[in-house]
């Protein structure tokens, strides 16, 4: 989906689209969406989907009705109706898969009911944009500074102008209820444009601001994910990870959302185990579960007289051994189904000609020959002369 001009250059630096967020094929924005229908005819007796998905900064999407029948395509900068004054998006999405977004996304239906794209953005309205665009790291810096200043517990996290200029969104978060009015005073006095607060939370946050995970790869949050699902540490315990919270939190403090990507397949292959806090009777003596491969299909138990001894058994096997308990007729032991692994002997030749890497432990005797060769030829001409 990226555009060609984002190639690498001849000393393999990226070059980048340089388009500043509108991308003609919106491939390297946050959270875009290929659109796959874009060449195909809708049916005769079929009308074009009026609604149209916009982008705003940081992945912020909205729906709007295109009521001028604007040729709109993905990239596109429009004006966009807003209260008050307008705003400035990019075009994210047109036609069909739009009533998909919005189905998934629970948006109503009617497009009278949403917003109108008034026209396509000129010259003017652009400048203005990047210009007011320029001024909000400086505006939020300054707005961090007063928040400070008046005690308020609460951290501006990013801010947003309105394409216009005439207002502005500060982003902020706060784990209780924070009286800001006298920071709304402040803020209206030093900026001199209309002021809204909005309190997102630590994922939400996250997906604004960006950034690189443990894998090493870019946020789920910030760039294809849109539903947040709550995440238990259940599904870690299902997995069999460590419940170390340093290695599960993600960058907003909370569980990451990734363990939520493989747990229904944990989920389906544990159906067919038996439960940990199952005791295994024998003959010998009851064990106690200690870990198990869910995909290898292996357990492991040990005797509650020989903790620190454990034995490798399969599933199927230790259902043997439940259903024996049950019929009153125990194994005499675990032993007796545990698998015997053959243990290769590897027999490491120098087939390659490497030296010994004990060759600097013996003593060079063949040095300490040629010195003594040097001296007795000078000692036998002195007895000559």
């Amino acid at each position: 989906m990226g555009c060609n001009s984002c190639a690498s250059g001849k000393d393999g630096t990226p070059k980048g689209c340089k388009n500043n967020g509108t991308c003609g094929t919106d491939g390297c924005n946050k959270l875009s969406v290929f659109d796959w229908l874009s060449n195909m005819q809708l049916p005769e007796d079929q009308k074009p989907n009026p609604m149209v998905e916009v982008r705003f900064k940081n992945g912020r999407k909205e729906f709007f009705n295109n009521t001028e029948n604007l040729s709109l395509f993905i990239g596109d900068v429009v004006a966009t109706e807003s209260h008050p004054g307008h705003d400035i998006g990019t075009v994210s999405l047109t036609g069909e898969l739009v009533k998909v977004q919005m189905k998934k996304k629970k948006a109503t239906a009617d497009p009278d009911k949403h917003p109108k794209i008034y026209r396509k953005a000129n010259q003017k309205d652009i400048d203005v944009w990047q210009k007011c665009r320029a001024k909000e790291e400086e505006i939020k810096v300054k707005a961090r500074q007063i928040a400070i200043r008046l005690n308020l517990k609460m951290k501006i996290s990013d801010i947003e102008f309105q394409g216009d200029g005439s207002k502005v969104v500060f982003y902020y978060r706060a784990d209780q209820r924070v009286d800001f009015r006298q920071l709304i005073k402040e803020y209206a006095y030093s900026f001199k444009v209309r002021i809204e607060m909005k309190q997102i939370g630590l994922r939400q946050e996250a997906a604004r601001l960006g950034g690189i995970g443990s894998c090493g790869r870019e946020l789920c949050c910030s760039t294809w994910l849109t539903d947040f699902r709550s995440v238990k540490t259940a599904a870690a315990r299902y997995q069999q990870l460590s419940l170390n919270p340093l290695k599960l939190a993600g960058q907003c403090g909370k569980l990451k959302c990734c363990l939520n990507y493989e747990l229904d397949m944990y989920l389906e292959a544990l159906k067919d185990f038996p439960k940990p806090e199952t005791k295994l009777f024998t003959k010998k003596g009851k064990a106690a579960f200690q870990k198990m491969d869910i995909f290898n299909r292996k357990m492991w138990y040990a005797y509650y007289d020989q903790p620190n001894q454990w034995h490798e058994l399969n599933v199927d096997d230790v259902k043997t051994i439940i259903n024996a308990e049950k019929a009153k007729n125990p194994v005499d032991c675990l032993e007796d189904y545990v698998e015997e692994k053959s243990v290769q002997s590897i027999d490491f030749n120098n087939v390659v000609g490497q030296d010994s890497l004990t060759r600097f432990d013996k003593p060079n005797r063949n040095k300490r020959r040629n010195k003594r060769n040097r001296r007795r030829p000078q000692n036998s001409k002195k007895n000559k002369g």
